[in-house]
């Protein structure tokens, strides 16, 4: 049961060259309530684009969700209340395909063994429920044409091979596809897709996203440059020591034959 599902805005206003703009982040988070009345912590990351500082932001994120008061609920235990720390789930989507791992949806799931026996333990301990968590990897572009599950099936709503010929923001979609119960999510995105202001955002993103990908070529090129300067002042440095060290040894030569025999 979700008992509740938040978005936490998170801004931040960048200057770059004769702009500046604010990047406003959703991450969006939901509490889940098990049948045994505990708790789960669910978060959800969306990144369109890959940059270097992806990983960590994500670390960063991930340490503040532990850090923070309101991802605690109370119980109450032999009469007192105690605060308990619930397990947390972290699910990214991701715009761009990982290097290595192709499949679309990839479950990272944490497993206790006794390391000496080598077996894996049953049940669970609310220590180690409270500091370690899983977490589920989407890959929008590895996306699969002929759905393999229910949840690929939900997925194929953002596969962007059904982008429409004139604006990339479009996904042709045929709603009666989908079964009666992902119907509110298709008409959730129909009218996300008629309202002039979120069309407005996408565009101002896209924008924001190429002027990032041009300041990280820019970055890169001055990398390149300023390493190339280096190997030639490593190269112009040992030609100096070189030519020091012959005229040291003309030197010396000079000095023998001067010497009186």
């Amino acid at each position: 049961e979700v008992t509740e599902i938040s978005p936490l805005p998170q801004e931040k206003t960048i200057p770059m060259e004769q702009r500046r703009f604010t990047v406003y982040r959703l991450d969006y988070s939901a509490r889940i309530r098990g049948p045994d009345g505990g708790y789960e912590q669910v978060i959800i990351e969306i990144q369109k684009a890959k940059f270097p500082a992806d990983i960590m932001r994500f670390r960063r994120y991930l340490g503040n969700q532990y850090q923070r008061k309101e991802n605690t609920f109370t119980v109450r235990v032999d009469g007192k209340e105690q605060e308990k720390h619930p397990h947390i789930v972290a699910i990214y989507f991701l715009g761009y395909p990982l290097d290595r791992l192709q499949a679309p949806v990839i479950q990272v799931v944490r497993q206790c063994y006794d390391i000496t026996t080598g077996d894996r333990l049953a049940g669970s301990e609310e220590f180690i429920e409270s500091l370690t968590h899983d977490a589920f990897i989407i890959q929008i572009p590895a996306l699969r044409e002929e759905c393999k599950t229910e949840l690929e099936q939900l997925l194929s709503l953002f596969d962007q091979r059904r982008v429409t010929p004139n604006d990339e923001h479009i996904l042709e979609v045929d709603e009666a596809a989908y079964p009666e119960k992902y119907q509110p999510l298709v008409r959730l995105l129909h009218r996300a897709i008629s309202n002039e202001d979120i069309r407005d955002v996408m565009d101002v993103e896209d924008e924001i996203l190429r002027d990032f990908e041009n300041l990280e070529r820019h970055i890169d090129r001055q990398e390149e440059i300023i390493e190339m300067q280096g190997k030639e002042l490593g190269e112009k440095d040992k030609a100096l020591a070189e030519k020091e060290k012959a005229l040291e040894e003309l030197r010396g030569q000079l000095q023998r034959l001067r010497a009186p025999k």
